[in-house]
């Protein structure tokens, strides 16, 4: 799952073109780590191999393997256990056991994104 966020300013001065592009940036990775945490308490525990091996990062925030632009504000969480795509949405023989949707669903919203840069804004 990769989230990425284009930011489009009409500003006049490069300063406060930096101040928003690092507010979205610090409110980015407050995002990925709030889903990251919500992904890996949902994640089925069975063995808990798949909640153990969850990886996350975002611009200038990097726990993974390295896998966004960091000149972009992009966000990754993932899971590297080989079989996390298989427990979030299911098989012919397994039911879905989502745990990435939800946390996604309750974490990042436009209005929660917008509100967490306005918040490093002030």
């Amino acid at each position: 799952m990769k989230i990425t966020v284009n930011v489009k300013l009409n500003l006049k001065t490069k300063e406060a073109t930096e101040q928003v592009k690092e507010a979205s940036r610090k409110a980015m990775r407050d995002t990925v780590v709030e889903v990251a945490n919500d992904s890996i308490d949902g994640s089925p525990k069975r063995t808990g191999n798949n909640m153990r091996s969850i990886k996350y990062e975002s611009s200038g925030f990097n726990t993974g393997e390295g896998l966004i632009d960091q000149s972009k504000i992009e966000g990754a969480i993932y899971s590297t256990s080989g079989y996390g795509g298989y427990l979030e949405t299911g098989t012919y023989k397994m039911a879905a056991r989502p745990y990435f949707r939800p946390a996604l669903d309750k974490n990042f919203t436009a209005d929660k994104f917008a509100d967490k840069v306005k918040g490093y804004l002030k």
